[in-house]
């Protein structure tokens, strides 16, 4: 029996803890909100994060970073993008070194444009460090719905034990040492996602969903190249994959945050009642700057800062797209 520590008791962290558990690991969840700890440990719940789906009752939680990462074997580094550093400082000295850290935040961090696992290798040093990132809604995968996600480490010893580590009957984890690529995907589908949000809250139509969508997905390659990404790592699960999922649904909370911004009410009023994070709000600026430094095309990235960033209209930003000259289809 595997010994599996999350870090992190939001949605996500608490599916990847179901993940583990279903794959016959033993498994402890760190979060910081006391009450998730004692839902957890007392209900076999996660009524704050992930309500209504039961938990396995083997599955324990603990604020204190030590007693959750007691003879872990394996980690899953799950807090919100923009805390992955304080988070990663902090559990530093708790963790065993030779346990992998496998990444399944999703994000950039918005003030030095790292991805997650740069930011990781500086605040936990001498780590391996890998990425989870798929098309997953956490609710489906605490649930033991089929779902398949790309593992990446650069080691691919290591990414074969992880992965069988947390394999089940529902759940796939394809190996890559793409680690770059792996974490683009789940980046820029983010902010992607608002921008079909908006197209969808100003009732543009689904042709007009399936064009950001494809056209978001060569500003995804654009990026993720010129990153040093592999375009298979791109078309594959944690890029085009998570993409089509998140932008296909108002479960998303990147695509409800713009459908609702469509509707009028603003980014304030939006975040100020979700206790989920909509990781595209920070990794929007993020990515502009990045792309201006890399001399990069992403016009709908840039029209989506322009919305949550600049004070542009939803409708002054899609029109702004719509407007743009004809191009070829691809063109770095």
């Amino acid at each position: 029996m595997r010994r599996v520590t999350v870090i992190g008791g939001g949605a996500f962290g608490t599916a990847m803890a179901a993940v583990a558990a279903r794959a016959g690991a033993r498994v402890t969840i760190w979060a910081l909100e006391p009450e998730v700890v004692e839902s957890i440990n007392v209900g076999h719940e996660n009524p704050v994060y992930l309500k209504g789906v039961p938990l396995d009752a083997g599955i324990s939680a603990s604020g204190d970073f030590s007693a959750a990462c007691e003879g872990a074997e394996i980690v899953l580094l799950v807090p919100p993008a923009q805390h992955l550093r304080a988070v990663g400082a902090s559990v530093h000295g708790a963790m065993g070194h030779d346990a992998p850290i496998a990444i399944c935040s999703k994000g950039i961090e918005q003030r030095t444009g790292q991805l997650m696992s740069e930011v990781a290798s500086e605040v936990l040093p001498g780590r391996t460090i890998g990425a989870l990132s798929g098309p997953t809604f956490a609710d489906e995968l605490a649930l033991g719905r089929p779902s398949a996600v790309t593992l990446a480490f650069a080691d691919e010893a290591t990414g074969a034990f992880v992965a069988e580590s947390l394999r089940s009957r529902t759940f796939k984890p394809y190996t890559t040492d793409d680690v770059i690529g792996t974490q683009i995907g789940g980046a820029v589908k983010n902010v992607l996602a608002i921008a079909v949000g908006l197209a969808t809250g100003l009732g543009l139509g689904e042709n007009n969903r399936a064009a950001i969508i494809t056209r978001g997905l060569a500003e995804m390659a654009r990026f993720g190249l010129a990153r040093g990404a592999r375009l298979e790592t791109l078309m594959g699960l944690s890029g085009m994959g998570d993409l089509v999922l998140t932008c296909v649904s108002l479960k998303s909370r990147n695509t409800s945050l713009g459908a609702e911004l469509a509707n009028g009410r603003t980014l304030a009023e939006i975040t100020a009642e979700r206790r989920s994070v909509a990781e595209g709000v920070s990794t929007a600026s993020a990515l502009v700057a990045l792309s201006g430094e890399l001399n990069i095309e992403m016009p709908i990235t840039r029209a989506v800062h322009s919305v949550l960033s600049l004070g542009a209209s939803p409708r002054e930003a899609m029109d702004e797209l719509l407007d743009r000259p004809l191009r070829r289809e691809w063109a770095r």
